[in-house]
């Protein structure tokens, strides 16, 4: 399929934008141990986003991949994985901050490094959730996708360096018209020095018309609940 839109985030970098309903969002690791830490909003309503327990409880699952939806607190379906060379992504981690960044990776700031400081996950997110009028308040749990995150038998987080490797990618297909905002920062959990973050590109394709066998919406019956909400949504807006 023909690319719509196109582009490569670089070492901290961020992005966001509008993308319509029946979209592909295709993620590609340019480099091995990737990781871009995403926003997802109802683009029509801001007040509605992406629900992390909702759709891991809904799925009976603590990781993401294909098959799997991000459902809105509104009971929803966001975006859906149609696509995933890796089988694995993490919804748990959450993201960096100033502060974690500097004690990891020693103090860095724009005044000194101008465009080579280390940014945080946090800072990208806040930054590019005032583009749309949003703001702190309305930061929420992300996924971060090309990262997997397990627990032992004691209940530790452990994080899998050696997961992603080049030029893996995974896949959405938009079931709502969303505002994504994406950061290429570090996983909170990756013990990894200097500051990792390796190019990832993002591509916008079209996609195909989704019907009732689709194994997204068959996942599960709560992803087929969350899609028919979808569907009722759109055909009142039509």
């Amino acid at each position: 399929m023909n690319v719509i839109w196109s582009e490569t985030m670089h070492l901290g970098g961020k992005w966001s934008g509008v993308i319509g309903r029946g979209k592909l969002i295709r993620l590609t690791a340019l480099e091995a141990g990737a990781n871009v830490a995403m926003l997802m909003y109802h683009a029509r309503d801001l007040s509605e986003r992406y629900n992390m327990p909702d759709t891991l409880k809904a799925q009976h699952t603590a990781h993401l991949t294909k098959g799997n939806v991000l459902m809105s607190d509104n009971g929803r379906v966001l975006a859906s994985i149609v696509q995933d060379d890796l089988g694995w992504h993490d919804p748990l981690g959450g993201y960096t901050t100033r502060e974690s960044t500097d004690a990891k990776y020693g103090l860095s700031r724009y005044q000194e490094k101008r465009n080579e400081w280390l940014r945080s996950g946090r800072e990208n997110l806040a930054v590019e959730l005032t583009r749309s009028g949003l703001g702190n308040r309305d930061l929420s749990p992300v996924v971060n996708w090309f990262s997997k995150v397990f627990c032992d038998e004691e209940g530790n987080m452990n994080f899998d360096q050696g997961h992603c490797a080049a030029g893996q990618a995974v896949t959405l297909r938009t079931e709502m018209d969303v505002l994504v905002i994406f950061s290429n920062t570090p996983h909170p959990l990756d013990p990894r020095e200097p500051y990792p973050s390796v190019p990832v590109k993002i591509e916008v394709l079209p996609g195909l018309p989704v019907d009732s066998q689709d194994p997204c919406v068959n996942y599960r019956p709560e992803n087929r609940r969350a899609f028919d909400n979808t569907w009722n949504y759109y055909a009142l807006q039509s």
